[in-house]
């Protein structure tokens, strides 16, 4: 998002043209490039995260973003920001990865509302916090000359700050990914981490730092064990891809190595998985369709609504023939728009937090879905006519755009995506399935702002200004129509008896030694 401030000045210094008008088709090229390449591999990453696993997924994705970031800030010709964007694109699977990786954490459907609204949410601060970053970073030497002297890096590249300021926050999540980010694939998680290990090992140092508190024999209360009161050692274990790791107690406080007993706690806990049958069945292709669509119009509504309200038609070109035929715009500055824009980003954070999640409780995912989906036709069909609005209520009636949309967008996204997870058959399935999500939703975002674009100059000169919002209604309707065409998932998390967990004697990779039922549950317990 920190491009958006800065990516026309950054093409108009390329020095292609002098057109304004292709100045704005070459920038809109390069924020494109990235959902183009990002449709091409979303599938592709998908399915490598059911073989290989999510965390290595993940952690290409964050590496291979980081290094977009940088060859982007180092641009100096319009080829190599479009090779930056799409490579970042190629890199990037982490979309549909962290949808999977959500749904392999949350197994319980009543915990589901809460859960899904975290990605929204991180969205949202990002899409505030972004375009001030990029805004406030770009062309240090000319807008700050008393601490950046010319002649240096930063003249010859004057986007390579901001740029810089994001590869450094993208490579600080790569490196917590690495240390404390848990593999959550059913089988891959068995694997040995050393990176979690490495994490699990520097925060037992710095508990051990930490003085001793009086409720405690002494240490962390958290490294406390909750059921073992006897000297005798724990037992050790063998893994696959490892030596044999001893878990001894003492008499004074039980101590433990925390990764042994982090790493057998995942083994006692493991649950066998059927392996997927059909992966896309036909509930699924619709709940994808759907959220193909649902990117489509909300994309199309993001790109078309800075442009609406930035758009002013000489009082002598304004035709006025109710009730479809009008052409105006508000006229606002960039103050004013950028202003609306933060205030859009607030509030939904606000409705994702809040709002979301207990209405999902009490309609369901589907039922909700259903709900908005068939709801959003209104949206756009009463947009363009705020501009009919006296110019005294112009501002409140944005404003009530802005509720009425973001209300919606935070409760249809997150509302597709549980169902998306529920539908899925096992978990093993679930990188795939939301792998082909991800990248419908990137194509049709792709499109989007092209054919409104396209479609709001064609009303704009025919004196239609609400074509643009009136093709997308139609296209809402479609959706209204595919949604009401879904049925209640019935995937894994409704069939009772298809997992189970492991008894030590079933684990063909673990070999327990010395283990006492008490034993066994003192260290679940613990863990």
């Amino acid at each position: 998002m920190s491009i958006f401030p800065y990516i026309y000045h950054m093409v108009k210094d390329f020095n292609i043209t002098e057109d304004e008008n292709k100045i704005s088709f070459y920038a809109g090229m390069v924020t494109s490039a990235f959902t183009f390449a990002e449709f091409s591999t979303g599938f592709l990453w998908g399915r490598l995260s059911d073989k290989v696993g999510r965390k290595p997924v993940l952690l290409s994705g964050l590496l291979g973003t980081g290094l977009s970031v940088l060859l982007f800030g180092f641009a100096p010709s319009l080829p190599v920001a479009l090779f930056a964007r799409a490579l970042g694109g190629f890199l990037n699977g982490n979309i549909g990865v962290l949808q999977t990786t959500i749904g392999e954490i949350v197994t319980v459907k009543e915990h589901q509302p809460r859960a899904y609204a975290v990605m929204p949410n991180v969205w949202c601060l990002g899409s505030i916090v972004g375009p001030m970053i990029g805004g406030a970073l770009a062309k240090p030497v000319e807008n700050y000359p008393s601490l950046f002297s010319p002649g240096g890096i930063l003249e010859r590249f004057p986007y390579l700050l901001p740029n810089l300021f994001s590869s450094a926050c993208v490579f600080v999540g790569l490196i917590i990914g690495i240390l404390f980010l848990e593999e959550t694939h059913a089988e891959k998680k068995l694997q040995r981490d050393r990176g979690l290990e490495l994490g699990n090992y520097l925060l037992s140092r710095l508990r051990r730092k930490q003085p001793p508190t009086p409720t405690t024999k002494g240490g962390n209360p958290e490294e406390q064990p909750l059921l073992f009161e006897s000297d005798e050692p724990l037992p050790g274990y063998l893994t696959n891809d490892g030596p044999r790791h001893s878990l001894d107690t003492t008499a004074r406080g039980c101590s433990f190595d925390l990764e042994a007993s982090n790493h057998v706690d995942r083994m006692r806990s493991i649950k066998v998985e059927k392996k997927p049958g059909k992966v896309l069945t036909r509930s699924i292709l619709l709940i994808i369709a759907s959220y193909g669509i649902l990117a489509f119009h909300t994309m199309t509504f993001d790109s078309l609504l800075p442009v609406f309200l930035s758009t002013k038609v000489p009082a002598d070109h304004k035709t006025i023939s109710l009730p479809f035929k009008f052409a105006d715009g508000f006229g606002f500055d960039t103050k004013t728009i950028g202003l609306v824009l933060s205030v859009q980003g607030i509030y939904s954070m606000l409705s994702t937090t809040f709002l979301f999640p207990s209405i999902t409780t009490r309609l369901g995912p589907l039922r909700l879905f259903q709900f908005v989906s068939v709801a959003y036709p209104l949206l756009y069909l009463i947009t363009p006519y705020t501009v009919l609005l006296p110019e005294s209520l112009h501002m409140a009636g944005v404003y009530g755009l802005i509720v009425l949309k973001c209300t919606y967008a935070t409760l249809a996204y997150p509302s597709n995506a549980i169902l998306l997870t529920n539908s899925a058959p096992s978990t093993l399935s679930l990188g795939t399935i939301n792998g082909v999500a991800a990248s419908t939703a990137s194509l049709a975002r792709a499109f989007g702002p092209t054919i409104s674009g396209s479609l709001y100059a064609l009303g704009l000169d025919n004196g239609y200004s609400g074509l643009a919002w009136w093709v997308t209604a139609l296209v809402t309707i479609g959706g209204a129509y595919i949604s009401l065409s879904i049925t209640e998932p019935k995937g894994r998390l409704d069939e009772k008896d298809e997992t189970e967990v492991l008894s030590p004697e079933q684990q063909p990779n673990l070999d327990f030694v010395g283990t006492t039922t008490g034993q066994e549950q003192g260290l679940r317990m613990s863990a």
